[in-house]
């Protein structure tokens, strides 16, 4: 008897290990999932896809796609200060490749599981592979981080260190191998980038933070985002810009800066804080272990939205705008 796509649901995407969210009222299997909320929650939804040639290369690791595909919903949900609770699963399959879908659904439960996450529902379809996913995570009421209220004034932090998952990417693109720890690394920060929830949620709680947006595009494609939505622009100092030693040793200084401002693919975070607020968010967040950095400032906007400073002084470079699906 030929397998279907019911099948394949049962089989591999009912196998979460842990005890189900208690939100969830009714899960895989209906027309539709049902979920509930306290009176005093909003929801936040997100919605992404990655298609083959396109976002990943045809060589990625089942594991690796699963895991990359989830991680970059709840980054989208960290950027909004919610916290993530469930996730649809949209996958279109060239075929059935029950080995292919073992490790992609292991992984794929890890992640979830790892963020108490439930999987409520999908769609599996026959065509070139691609993976859509629409996760949905719960705010308290009046605590939603957003894109349109940075303030002339504000300090624009990044989490984490910026452009190692674009150096990871050149050497996939070049059809290398890691020869190195630090080629590792990078690598490993393309493929397994770390969505900063607990940093998000944490952001939204204390009130501190006017703006905030997750790095995807680079960090001048995103903070861009800021600025055009709030009318304001800003001032970059370069030589505050967060670089692993990963990155510098591999690339060196110039190459690296450019993956930081325009790579992409990091899913750090960047945040605007008010001078009023900037030392009770450092002490706010100093149980996190999470490193934070002071970029830059928002600044009234000018010809230029984005200005750059290196050691205090005016420079002028050259970046790309970003990733742009229709460019």
């Amino acid at each position: 008897m030929t397998e279907g796509e019911f099948d394949i649901i049962q089989r591999y995407f009912t196998a979460s290990k842990r005890v189900p969210r208690k939100d969830v009222l009714l899960s895989v299997g209906d027309d539709c999932a049902v979920t509930e909320l306290n009176p005093n929650q909003h929801l936040a939804i997100t919605t992404d896809t990655m298609v083959e040639n396109v976002h990943f290369l045809p060589n990625i690791r089942p594991a690796d796609l699963a895991y990359k595909a989830v991680a970059c919903n709840l980054s989208d949900l960290a950027a909004m200060g919610a916290e993530p609770a469930w996730i649809s699963l949209a996958l279109t399959l060239p075929k059935i490749d029950h080995d292919w879908l073992a490790e992609f659904s292991e992984s794929f439960f890890d992640i979830l599981d790892h963020y108490n996450v439930d999987l409520i529902g999908g769609d599996t379809t026959k065509g070139p592979l691609s993976v859509t996913i629409t996760a949905q995570g719960i705010m308290a009421k009046n605590k939603c981080l957003c894109r349109h209220h940075a303030k002339v004034g504000d300090w624009i932090y990044v989490s984490g260190t910026l452009g190692d998952s674009a150096a990871g990417l050149s050497f996939l693109l070049q059809g290398k191998s890691a020869v190195n720890s630090a080629q590792e690394y990078l690598i490993r920060r393309h493929l397994h980038p770390t969505p900063r929830v607990l940093l998000g949620m944490e952001l939204a709680m204390t009130g501190f933070v006017n703006a905030a947006v997750d790095i995807s595009d680079g960090l001048v494609a995103d903070l861009g985002h800021i600025l055009t939505r709030s009318q304001c622009g800003a001032v970059i100092e370069l030589d505050k810009l967060p670089l692993s030693p990963q990155l510098i040793d591999e690339f060196g200084a110039e190459q690296a800066e450019q993956f930081a401002l325009s790579g992409g693919e990091d899913y750090e975070l960047c945040f605007t804080v008010p001078d009023s607020h900037k030392a009770k968010l450092e002490k706010a967040l100093a149980h996190l272990g999470i490193s934070y950095t002071c970029v830059g400032q928002i600044r009234h906007a000018g010809k230029k939205r984005i200005q750059f400073q290196r050691n205090g002084q005016p420079v002028e470079i050259v970046t790309h705008g970003g990733f742009d699906h229709f460019k």
